[in-house]
């Protein structure tokens, strides 16, 4: 059940597995499939209003497309580098760094004070107290090593575009996991594991898109998996023998011989209580922070900067955390330059309580003050994404453990909070679910076909 990426691409996988006889069943009560992959139409083009890119160095994505015969559809980056904004001024974005978090004092000069550099300087000469496989808040860490001004002006802006949530919301292992796994090695130093953890330098695109975005996904998944679209959310779910009976918000019940559960944590923790008491306990564990995008149509002879965007330190007078020049970053050509405005972090309320018409002026002032530009929109969109960034806090993958382990044979999970929260890793989990269930019934003797 769930109508986004992770449920299409389990549905998907399931038609592989289980045949044409088999029948897949979607619960998805939104007017549409796709989650928060959303492409919408601003100033004649389509335009992604929920996640816009997906991470290269991950092959889930280029795999799928593959498969799908969709490659020719994936877009590199232009090569514009993001700018940060931190004290009232943007800096070129640290070279260098693991999210922000430096493997040099150089990587960070000009944008944090010298005090910090040359703490940065000095932190191979401390001792540092590192038990292997401790997972503490990415801020706690840095922030001990590098300084408060290392996290709020490096690595907060990186991890506040990716999660909506902060360093200190977001447990190192999560954020930085090749640090933390050179730290397990036995780096002596954070230095020493930002160093051994950079990836390497290709020279290649980082990120990815979709030609007239992500529907062009949504739209194969959909075909493929030729599943029965119920426009109902599950509300009850029980044991009816070796399968499944579930009852939708409409009344009405379908038996199941297996169930994959591809919706938000908080979701699944209501709905799994009394069949999956130990899942039911890890699910309430995991938080989600609300954000919102304002996407802009503007007059093609705009002058803003050449870089792909800008993220915002912690701390500064902006409500925006992040901007992304659409069409400087791919490359889009025309009349009209394209950009998003992301607004909303962890413990906020604003994606839930301001209007339209507060987010479209607090856009224009933010891109008043970054670029020191007067925007008059052509067009606007704006599309709220409600407790839709799971926090990925300190421990996440020990509670992802034991949620996957208190679940039944029949019954699996998928989606972004529980191994990463993009695209290819929603692609992965969905892929894991459906051959745990595939699994479970091969060893009841038992088709998977409902």
């Amino acid at each position: 059940m769930g109508g986004g990426i992770s449920g299409l691409t389990a549905a998907y996988r399931l038609r592989q597995a289980a045949g044409d006889d088999a029948t897949i069943t979607l619960f998805e009560p939104d007017d549409r499939l796709g989650g928060i992959l959303r492409t919408e139409q601003l100033g004649g083009r389509p335009m992604d209003l929920g996640a816009e890119a997906f991470v290269l160095r991950r092959p889930e994505m280029p795999a799928l497309l593959a498969e799908l015969g969709l490659s020719d559809r994936q877009l590199g980056t232009t090569g514009a580098r993001p700018l940060i904004y931190s004290q009232g001024e943007l800096h070129p974005l640290p070279a260098a760094t693991v999210v922000g978090i430096p493997s040099s004092a150089a990587s960070v000069a000009g944008l944090v004070d010298e005090a910090t550099v040359a703490r940065i300087d000095a932190e191979p000469g401390r001792p540092l107290d590192w038990q292997p496989g401790s997972d503490p808040a990415a801020a706690e860490l840095v922030g001990d090593r590098f300084g408060e001004q290392t996290v709020a002006r490096s690595v907060d802006p990186l991890l506040s575009g990716v999660y909506a949530g902060s360093a200190a919301t977001i447990g190192l292992r999560a954020a930085a996991p090749s640090v933390a796994a050179a730290l397990d090695r036995g780096a002596t130093s954070l230095t020493d594991a930002v160093r051994r953890g950079l990836p390497p330098t290709t020279g290649a695109p980082v990120f990815g898109a979709l030609d007239r975005g992500y529907q062009v996904l949504l739209d194969e998944l959909v075909e493929r998996a030729r599943a029965r679209w119920v426009r109902a959310a599950v509300d009850r779910l029980e044991r009816a023998g070796r399968g499944w009976v579930l009852g939708d918000d409409t009344g009405a019940r379908c038996n199941a011989d297996a169930v994959i559960l591809a919706i938000p944590a908080p979701r699944l923790a209501r709905l799994i209580s009394r069949v999956a008491p130990q899942t039911h306990a890890a699910a309430r564990r995991i938080t989600s922070a609300s954000s919102v995008v304002v996407a802009l149509a503007v007059p093609g002879d705009t002058a803003f900067p050449q870089c792909s965007g800008v993220l915002a330190a912690s701390g500064e007078r902006l409500r925006c955390k992040a901007i992304t020049l659409s069409s400087r970053k791919w490359g889009i050509g025309g009349d009209l330059q394209f950009l998003r405005l992301s607004f909303g972090r962890y413990g906020d309320d604003l994606a839930a309580t301001a209007s339209d018409e507060e987010l479209l002026a607090w856009a224009r002032q933010d891109l008043k003050a970054v670029f020191g530009l007067t925007v008059d929109p052509v067009e606007a969109r704006v599309q709220r994404w409600i407790e839709a960034m799971p926090q990925y806090g300190p421990g996440h993958a020990d509670v992802v453990a034991a949620l996957r382990a208190g679940l039944p044979p029949t019954l699996a999970v998928a989606g972004s909070y529980l191994d990463g929260i993009g695209v290819p890793a929603c692609i992965g989990a969905a892929g894991k679910a459906v051959e745990r269930v595939i699994g479970a019934g091969e060893a009841a003797g038992t088709e998977v076909a409902r």
